[in-house]
Order: structure tokens, then sequence, then C-alpha cells
């Protein structure tokens, strides 16, 4: 094994959490069975929704495009099983709190064909990094670790860059959260085959994987995979465990002691940031030909009679996912895909497994936190924050939807950890405030693009009607000074046909 090395920046605020995972890496990961239904959302990353390819009552096999990537921020989305296409239609996702949005429902035929796919002809390593980013666009592959950005987008923009590292990120932080401490357990030697890739495609020789130092487990299997690689330009790093030490800007610090500005990208210091997830899937997808069809996701929580990790189709809705994982508990009441500090609370269980679904938490009756009171300005909430943001003068200029202020102290800036939520003695839901602020701001926003965009398009209509008069006028002059030199009667014409004009 290779010994991680230490030398760490710092990283301010943040919390240390009860972890609540040992219940669901207790077991090694299970694979799903193929569900009868697939329901799989054409937006599914953070960017334009695919375009379907394939229509009702139409045979697909498992790996085959159904949606293509469309404009510049598309990913494809590819069908997880063999089987019939019976729907597309709205239905409730995940990304949106489960509102309703495009889908292709698959009808499975159990046999799970596969479609043929393309295997590289020669070592990867010899592979032009253009190629291999569009070769991973094909793939269908988005960031697996939260924000589902387009993989190959990312790599697209990072590579016109001075880029030092690569860093993987095994930093799972969020409690109840396991999958990716499972698949470093399990999978490390595809992780670090697919970090491998990776620097192909960047033209980087240096990538470090980096993992908390709760995870002993993933920690040896990473090392034992390093070792087997012989590759020097991979180096294992361990960082304390802290939320949210697994935040891309706040890994970027921690990793190389240098600080994301404020709007900006891990790129602005020459790194770029990719979850183990999306390297493991980058592998599978680059060297065995299977597309981002599914995913390791943890289901737990107090409301789950068995929790732990599943390798599911994506597509395979949580209900499915639920019952292989022995049903709910008679205690079961509150329903959350993601953790318990940023994911999203679900009103059903319809909701289909996404790309982005790395935990489906059930859980009981939240304690209460008691009754929310007026803030005391005691700056606990600024004390944990981890982009050194002023939470309560935030939320002061939210209550009072200052926008200039909200912007000016860093609203954009807010990862919504949660942080400022569990120690707030007066009980604010901060966290809840910020994301309505934000939304509003770009609410505003987008009025104002519309009111400027309206703005542009009368000031053309006024400019081409003045162009259009001045035209006319220039003709005139133009047939007048003809007219002199021709005689009274076509004056007479010209004058006539201007009365004309003028009357219709």
């Amino acid at each position: 094994m290779t010994a991680p090395t230490y030398d760490l920046g710092k990283l301010h605020g943040g919390l240390r959490l009860e972890a609540n995972k040992t219940k669901s890496t207790s077991a090694p990961i299970y694979e799903a069975p193929v569900p009868a239904q697939l329901v799989l959302p054409l937006a599914q990353h953070a960017g334009e929704p695919a375009d379907p390819v394939v229509g009702i009552g139409e045979q697909v096999l498992k790996g085959q495009l159904i949606a293509a990537a469309y404009g510049a921020m598309g990913v494809p989305v590819h069908a997880s099983s063999s089987g019939t296409v019976v729907a597309i239609e709205p239905w409730p996702v995940s990304s949106r709190y489960g509102e309703n949005a495009p889908c292709i429902v698959i009808n499975c035929d159990g046999e799970d064909r596969p479609a043929d796919t393309e295997k590289p002809a020669g070592p990867v390593s010899r592979m032009p990094p253009a190629l291999l980013r569009q070769r991973i666009l094909e793939g269908g592959i988005a960031g697996l670790g939260g924000a589902v950005f387009p993989t190959a987008q990312k790599l697209i923009q990072a590579s016109g860059c001075e880029l030092d590292y690569l860093i993987l990120n095994g930093v799972e932080c969020e409690p109840y959260i396991s999958c990716d401490d499972m698949l470093m357990r399990e999978r490390a030697d595809a992780i670090v085959g697919g970090g491998q890739i990776l620097m192909q495609a960047l033209g980087i020789e240096s990538c470090h994987v980096v993992v908390e130092s709760d995870k002993p487990e993933a920690l040896h299997a990473l090392g034992d995979a390093i070792a087997a690689a012989e590759d020097t330009r991979l180096i294992l790093k361990q960082v304390p465990t802290i939320y949210p030490s697994g935040g891309e800007d706040q890994l970027v610090q921690l990793v190389t002691n240098r600080e994301v500005p404020s709007g900006g990208l891990p790129t602005d210091v020459a790194c770029v940031v990719q979850n183990v997830g999306t390297a493991a899937a980058v592998y599978d997808w680059i060297l065995e030909g299977e597309p981002l069809i599914s995913r390791i996701t943890t289901v737990t929580g107090d409301g789950v009679r068995s929790p732990q990790n599943l390798r599911a189709r994506i597509g395979t809705t949580i209900a499915d996912l639920v019952a292989f994982a022995g049903g709910y508990t008679d205690r079961a009441t509150q329903l959350i895909v993601g953790g318990p500090m940023t994911g999203k609370s679900m009103t059903t269980d319809r909701v289909p497994l996404v790309k982005a679904s790395n935990c489906i938490l059930v859980l009981s009756e939240p304690p209460s936190t008691g009754v929310t009171r007026t803030c005391i300005r005691c700056g606990e909430c600024a004390e944990v924050c981890p982009v050194l943001l002023l939470p309560q003068q935030l939320h002061w200029y939210a209550c009072a939807d200052d926008e200039d202020e909200l912007r000016r102290h860093g609203l954009t800036d807010c990862i919504e950890c949660g942080c400022c939520d569990l120690v707030c003695p007066s009980h604010i839901a901060l966290t809840a405030r910020f994301r309505q602020a934000k939304a509003r701001i770009r609410e505003l926003a987008d009025e104002k693009a519309r009111a400027e965009r309206a703005r542009r398009r009368f000031e053309a209509r006024e400019e081409r009607i003045e162009n259009e008069r001045r035209e006319r006028e220039r003709q005139l002059e133009a047939q007048k000074s003809h007219a002199k030199r021709a005689g009274p009667e076509a004056i007479a014409e010209i004058l006539r046909r201007k009365r004309r004009e003028e009357k219709d």
C-alpha cells in the first residue's frame, strides 16, 4: 500500500457530524434487480435536457442511445435495460423536488440484452485528448458527486487552462451517504484506471486521490490499487473528517492550499475536481463499453429495514429500491433524495433514480428544533461557514429582499451546506432562506434580461422604421431631381404617387 500524504491546507469552519454510516457499510454492494419498468428523465444533469431519438413502441437494448445531447451543455441518455418504449411523458423527478419533467418510460423484457458498443482499438494512452473527451461525452457521463455537471464539458473547459492537478474526490463527508466509500473499497482499480484516463483527456501528469481519515478500508484499497498501477503520477491524500470538506472549492483548498476565487472555478487555480464515481464511470465506458446506465446508491435511515448500498439501474424508482432493501419500517415518515444536509424532500417514491442520486434516506419524524426566534447576532453561523460568509447579515438582507446587499455580501458563494442551521441558537432556517433569496435573485435577473431583450428589440424596430423613412425620402429626392430634368408633368406624377402612398 502507498502511504497517503498529509501536507494539507486549512479549511475554515465546518462541523464534525455523527456519520451514521456503519449500517449501510456492514455488507458488500448488492446488485439491484432490473425492474419491470424504467423511467428515464431527459434532464439528469446541469444543462439542457436531452432530445429523444426513439419513439413509442420502439424496441431498445441495454446501453442503446435513446436521447441525444442537446446544446452546448447536453448529455445523452441511454437505455438501462432492454425492452419497449411505452411512453414519453411528464413524471415526478427528484431534480425538481417531486415536480413533473419529461421522461422516457421503458417496459423491460427481462432479457437485459446489450447493444453493440465500441471499445478502443489500441491503448488509451495513445488516444488524442480531444477524441477521448468526445468519447466521454458519448457515454452520457455527468459528475456523480452531486452537481452532475457534464463531465466532457468540464474537461473541455479545463483543457484550455493551465493545469497542475486532477483531484479525485473520495471525501464523502455528509452523514448517512456511503456509496463512494463502498465503491473505493470494492472497485479501487476502476477509480485508478479512470483517473489515468482523465489525466490523458486533460493532458496533465498529476492526480491526487483524496479520502477522509475515517475510511481506513477505502484508503487501504486505493493504496494497493495505486501501487499495482505503478504510476508515480498518482498520489493518495488523506483529509480530516470535517463537513463539508468534500465541497469542490473546499477540497481544492485542503489539497493544494489554493483558494478558488469568489464566483470562480477550480481551473482558476490550475485544478480540476472529479468524483471517484465519475472516474469509475469513465473507466467502465472507455474500457468496458458500458455507458452510464447504473450507479451505486445508498439506501438507508431508520425508516428502512435493511440499510445497504445497491448498484441499481438509472430509471429504477425509489419504491423498487426500498422494497429490495426490505421495505419501510413502521417509523418511516420522511423521504429524502440525498443526505440530511443537502438532500431534497420527496412527497412520492415514484421518483426514479437518476445520475445524481447518491442516497435514498428514509427517516422517522425529525426531532423538534424548537421555536424559531429573532436572530441574537451571536455570530455562531459565521464561525462555522466554510466559505467565510456572514450568514446573519445575509439573513437580514434576505428578509428585506435587498438584492444589492445580498450580492455584495456574497450570497451567490453560499454552498447551502446547512452548517449555519445546525448551530443557530434561534433555530432560524437560514439555508432555506438563502435558497429562496437565490431563487429571487435569479428571478430578478431573468426579469432584467427579458426587459433588456425587449428594449433592444424596440430600439432595433425604431431604428429600422427610421432607416426605412430615410430611404423613402432619399428615393423621393432622387425622383424629384430626375423629374426636374424631365419636366413639370413628371413632377406632378411623382407628387400624385407620394399622396397615394401617404393616403394608403
